[in-house]
Parts: C-alpha cells; structure tokens; sequence
C-alpha cells in the first residue's frame, strides 16, 4: 500500500511532465500525421512501444539520478576504470548525443516555423533562423523557466484539442485495435517507424531526467513518487501520440503533408475555420518548448562526462548551449523540406538511442553504482530487448538512408 496521498502524487508531477513536453514537439506532430496519412493505423504498434521504452528507460534514468545524486554523463564516466574504455566511452556518447541535438534542433525550428508560415508571409528558412535567434537568447540569458510554463501549457491545450478531435473522428476501433496489437512494418515504412521511435524515446531526455530528479529528490523512499510521475506523465505523452496519429489516419489518408495548413485539416472537426490558426500556434509553442530544452540536453550530457558544472556559470556549458543553437540556426536556414528535415532529425535520434540505451541500462544494472536499488530481473531483462530491437531498428535506419543516398548519386 502507497504511503503517499493521490495529492501527494499530483504534486509529485514534475520531472516527468518536462520529459513529456519535450518530446511533445514538431517532430512528434509531423511523424504521426504523417504515419497516419501514409500507412493508416498500421504503425500505431510504434507508438505502443515508444511508450513503454520511454517509461521503463526514464525510470531508470531518475532512479539512477535520486540514489547516486549525480547525473547519467557521470556515471558513464566512471562506468569503467580502464583509461581507454572511459575514454571511447565518453566520445562515443558525447559525439553521438551532441550530433543528435543539432540535427534536433535544426527540425525544431524548422518545425516551429512550419506553423508560423500560415501566418506571417515569410519563408520557412527566413522564420526558422530568427526563431533561433530568439532561442540563443534565451538559453544565453539562462532565464526561460517562466517561458517553458507557458509553453508547456499551449502543448498540453494542444494535446486536448487532439484527443478531442480523435474522439469526433471516429475511428474504425478494430483496426485501431489491430494496429496497435499486430506489429507489421509496411513497405516503405521503416523511416518513419524510426521517426516515430526517435520522437518519443529521445536519447538526451535520459540525461535531462536524471539531473532534474536528483535536484528534485534525494531520498530512497521518494523513488516511489518519481515513478508514479514517470508512470503517469509518459502514459499521457503515449495518449497524445497516439491520438495524433489515429485522428490522421480518420481523416488525412493519403493526404500528401506538405505545410502547417495540411495539419490543420485533421483539426478542421473541432474548430473550423480557426484550426489553421490553431495547429499554427500549438507547433511554433510546440518547437520553441523544445528548441529550448534540446542545447541543455547536450550541455548536460558533455557536463557529466567531462565534469563541468550543470549550469551556464560554467562557460563550457554555456558555451556549448550557444554552439548547439547556432548550428541549429544554421541547419535550418539551409532551405530544405522542414517535414524532410524534422523527419531526419528523428531517424538520427533512432540510430543514436541504441548506443545510449546499452550504457543506461548497463550502469542502472550495476551493485557497485546504485547498490540493492540496481534493477531487478525484470527491468534488466525488458532493458537489453529494449537495446536489441534499438540496434535492429538503428541499424534498418542507417541501410535505409545510405541506399536513399546511393540513389541519388
């Protein structure tokens, strides 16, 4: 029996909601509408399994935060004494979370600037860099805690008027049943299953979860409540996902997505004519809440890998918040497709997770590290399936962009 109140655990609500408004973003919005409108109900089974991995992964990551009082990039670090291996270890993650982040950033703003274009009569790559600009402000001014709030309560209105709509669209519930139960990967999917998964399962959310656990807790017998606020906070991100993906599949199939305007038409239920407006607003609030966390997700990786300080009195962290936005403001200014390049930013992130995956799950499994709290027979055992089907997955990724590459040469 819980010794914790119902109202206990509502106030509890905090470090996992972060996580959820930070993958709660334009690349979840561009993925599952376009996974709908492509493939149908067909890959809601991605969406079923980005969730559970979420929850079971985040879990570990606050755990590994409460009990050690230190951050995931630390306990990489210090994961191995061989000089060597410490070293490969550090520049594996480092490389590999640092390049994600830019390549996520880069389709965070593009993704914002998708919804203000419908607005303002400017062109993508033109708002996509100003955006950016107001992003290195912030994240150079450290003081965006009030703005993140907001932020995240135009994501959560955003996320209402979704489960709403799918609720009016009516979806066929056998075939919703059969797409989240019956695992099939149609043909020409495999990117945006990994779009999907690299949304949701975001390989530097472990790093923010585990420092802002450990600052928010500090005792054993809390573990209890930072679970129940993983538990509840990533079911509801799964809820969100998946009902962007199913109302697009009601409404939107065969819908070529091109621009903000195209999102709107799976909205068009709810709120008529204001729903380009609508869907306008909740990515610009959607991209710009992300944006915000994405270079404090490289900071705090290369933070606890390299000892520095977790905040920006330490000009190493706060250089490298700067150097992340402006590579992201770089990368979105080059003119690309927005959709393209938030879908890329999301398959890079799944040929990343699986990397950081094996270190999590491998350091939260040591006796050395967190003592009787490591994880039990069970966690371990979903953790390394966890890890195989990341490879496997990663792995398609990366066969299937150097073809698409080969392809266009």
């Amino acid at each position: 029996m819980s010794k914790y109140t119902w109202i206990e655990k509502l106030k509890a609500i905090g470090p996992g909601a972060v996580i959820t408004a930070s993958f709660i973003g334009p690349g979840t919005v561009t993925s599952c509408t376009k996974a709908g409108a492509s493939f149908g109900y067909a890959l809601l089974w991605t969406v079923l399994f980005s969730t559970i991995t979420t929850i079971v992964l985040q879990e570990m990551s606050a755990r590994l935060g409460i009990i050690t009082q230190k951050g995931l990039g630390e306990a990489i670090a210090n994961t191995f004494e061989q000089s060597i291996l410490k070293k490969i270890s550090i520049i594996l993650v480092g490389v590999s979370i640092v390049s994600g982040c830019v390549a996520y950033i880069a389709g965070d703003l593009a993704g914002t600037a998708l919804g203000l274009t419908t607005i303002v009569n400017l062109k993508g790559n033109v708002v996509a860099p100003i955006i950016g600009i107001i992003v290195l402000f912030l994240v150079y001014k450290g003081n965006f805690k009030f703005l993140e709030k907001l932020l995240t309560c135009l994501v959560a209105i955003m996320a209402i008027i979704f489960v709403t709509t799918m609720i009016i669209a009516s979806p066929n519930l056998s075939e919703v049943f059969k797409g989240i139960f019956v695992p099939i990967i149609p043909k020409s999917s495999i990117f945006t299953v990994i779009a999907i998964i690299g949304t949701t399962v975001v390989p530097y959310n472990f790093f923010l979860h585990a420092a802002s656990a450990k600052n928010t807790w500090s005792k054993p017998e809390e573990l209890e409540l930072s679970k129940w606020d993983v538990y509840f906070s990533i079911s509801m991100g799964g809820i969100i996902t998946a009902a962007i993906l199913i109302t697009s599949a009601t409404l939107m199939r065969g819908i070529d997505i091109k621009n903000a305007a195209d999102f709107s038409i799976q909205l068009e239920p709810l709120l008529g004519k204001y729903a380009k407006t609508f869907i306008s607003l909740g990515l610009f609030a959607a991209g710009l809440s992300s944006a915000i966390a994405t270079p404090l997700g490289a900071s705090y990786t290369l933070a606890g890998l390299l000892g520095w300080e977790y905040n920006n009195n330490d000009l190493r962290f706060k250089y490298t918040n700067i150097s992340i936005c402006i590579l992201g403001i770089l990368g979105s200014a080059t003119g690309f497709n927005p959709i393209s390049l938030i879908l890329f930013s999301q398959a890079l992130n799944g040929i990343t997770l699986p990397i950081i995956v094996i270190y999590l799950v491998y350091a939260t499994s040591r006796k050395k590290l967190l003592g009787e709290f490591t994880n039990n027979i069970f966690q371990n055992f979903i953790g390394w399936i966890i890890a195989a089907i990341s490879l496997f997955l990663g792995g398609s990724s990366l066969i299937s962009a150097i073809d698409s590459v080969l392809n266009m040469l």
